[in-house]
């Protein structure tokens, strides 16, 4: 039972292998020089935006764990925020920032500005949104980390920074690399910036021939995944065994900044402004201005703001289905890999992870091709709520499986064999005592599938029903047509409810940190 919850997991990729197979030629599409270019594209900016997101991501790390910078309590809360920023949205802003009559020309009063894209304009962006996969891992690593070998070689006459290369840097590493590689693994993996941005690399091109050319999109796609995989692979494989030295435990050593105490404020500061202030300005600029002048342009959120209402509501339900059956699906596996530790449980994890690996537009447009493809009932799923609901709960139920692995481990086993004691059945001692006693992590991690499915684009792009709108799709078409005010509207909207649900899920689990 456990597999057959598992194996649909990895349906999507199984799917684009036999379809693949099936229609033939796929190296010389893989070779074809004109597809090459936007492979090479990808990884550029993956390795690019990876190895900037991991200077910048460490050294605030290491500034608020590890210095005594001014308000680093404070601004060990703000650094993981830019997260509530989908890529597209972060896109959307840059683009608005720059455009006739936006927020720079006419309140900083400066002309003639260029038209922002290509790879400086995604580097910015991705840059600036993904850090914190490097942030969160590198500060938990170096709050655990022991004063002792610093302390030492201090009192061998190396200096701060000497200290930090030979010392901190080693032992924090295994972090840095494996939030590096999760933010290569983010980028290889996007849409919607790049999209925005036009900046044409692996995920445009599978968007673009997904209707002019089938087979080619579809062999793209398994490229995609397969790279997504071994992305995975290695980052698991950086960070296997990767554990702190605790052993010797104590406070951890704060570094005196001294002269360099400005400095380090002001680079902490621009981060913020730049991740986070400069983008909801921008929205918000377009926002005022459009309410402000007004419209008469039908469909409008400006005109009408109740027309946030449908958009909002087919977001909440659609990906708080997801969220539902995400953690029906996984909590077996969880029961099975915590309780009954074996190669069986350890597979069907495996699965669960790899649907989180591959990238959203390669289950789309697996799902989209296998059930345009098929006839009958399966045929009938295209662009229908299960299948969207499906999709999202392949994608993210990962990000359930963690929290619902420590819900089992949570409840202790002596009060299940009490309740056995006492006659309960195996439903009964679920529902009277399991279930309650696992609901905090349960709720974690829905919230958490809810949370990702809300922003997720290219799947809810491709397989959506026809007139049912979200907050994601509606961002997206008013940024393509250039509604800057309407788009500005439902993308605060969606940020301010991704925000709280971040400062739940993430900021306030985080707090461990400081």
């Amino acid at each position: 039972m456990v597999l057959l919850l598992a194996a649909p997991f990895a349906a999507p990729l199984a799917y684009l292998v036999v379809r693949t197979i099936d229609e033939g030629g796929a190296a010389g599409i893989i070779t074809d020089a004109a597809l090459l270019g936007p492979l090479g594209r990808s990884l550029l900016l993956a390795a690019s935006v990876a190895a900037a997101a991991a200077a910048i991501g460490t050294l605030a790390a290491w500034l608020v764990m590890r210095t005594d910078l001014p308000g680093r309590r404070v601004l060990r809360l703000l650094l993981p925020l830019p997260l509530v920023l989908p890529s597209f949205i972060g896109a959307f802003a840059l683009i608005a920032a720059f455009a006739p009559g936006g927020l720079i020309e006419e309140v900083l009063g400066v002309g003639g500005l260029p038209e922002v894209g290509g790879f400086r304009g995604a580097f910015v962006v991705l840059t600036l949104l993904t850090y914190p996969y490097v942030y969160l891992p590198a500060a938990a690593r170096l709050r655990q980390l022991p004063p002792s070998m610093e302390e030492s070689a201090r009192l061998l006459g190396s200096g701060p920074l000497a200290t930090f290369r030979s010392v901190v840097l080693p032992q924090a590493w295994p972090a840095i690399a494996g939030g590096g590689l999760l933010v290569f693994l983010y980028v290889i993996a996007d849409f919607g910036a790049v999209q925005l941005l036009r900046y044409d690399t692996l995920t445009r091109a599978i968007y673009a021939n997904r209707l002019i050319d089938p087979a080619v999109a579809a062999t793209l796609s398994l490229a995609l995944g397969v790279l997504a995989i071994l992305v995975v692979v290695g980052q698991r494989a950086m960070t296997r065994g990767g554990g702190p030295d605790t052993r010797r435990g104590g406070r951890p050593l704060v570094v005196p900044l001294g002269r360099w105490r400005a400095p380090a404020l002001a680079f902490t500061g621009l981060l913020l402004t730049l991740a986070l202030v400069a983008p909801l300005a921008v929205l918000g600029y377009w926002a005022v201005r459009g309410a402000a002048e007004g419209t008469d342009r039908p469909n409008s959120f400006v005109s009408d703001p109740a027309r946030l209402v449908e958009p909002a509501v087919n977001t909440s339900v659609a990906g708080a289905s997801a969220a539902v059956v995400a953690v029906i699906v996984v909590l077996p596996v969880a029961f099975l890999t915590v309780r009954h530790r074996g190669r069986l449980g350890s597979g069907a994890d495996a699965l669960i992870t790899g649907g989180f690996a591959l990238p959203g537009i390669v289950i789309a447009l697996a799902l989209a091709f296998w059930t345009l493809n098929s006839p009958g009932a399966i045929g009938a799923l295209y662009q229908t709520l299960p299948l969207l609901v499906g999709a999202y709960a392949l994608h993210f139920g990962a990000l359930a499986l963690g929290p619902a692995r420590i819900a089992v481990a949570s409840v202790p086993r002596r009060l299940d064999d009490a309740a056995r004691t006492l006659g309960h059945g195996r439903l009964s001692r679920l529902w009277t005592v399991d279930l309650p006693l696992m609901a905090p992590g349960l709720a974690a991690g829905a919230g958490l599938v809810l949370l990702s499915a809300m922003k997720e684009l290219p799947v809810t792009l491709l397989l959506a029903p026809a007139g049912f709108p979200t907050l994601a799709t509606r961002v997206w078409s008013a940024a393509e047509d250039a509604f800057w005010a309407d788009a500005s509207i439902a993308a605060l909207l969606l940020v301010a409810v991704s925000g709280v649900l971040t400062w739940l899920l993430v900021v306030r689990r985080g707090r461990a940190l400081g």
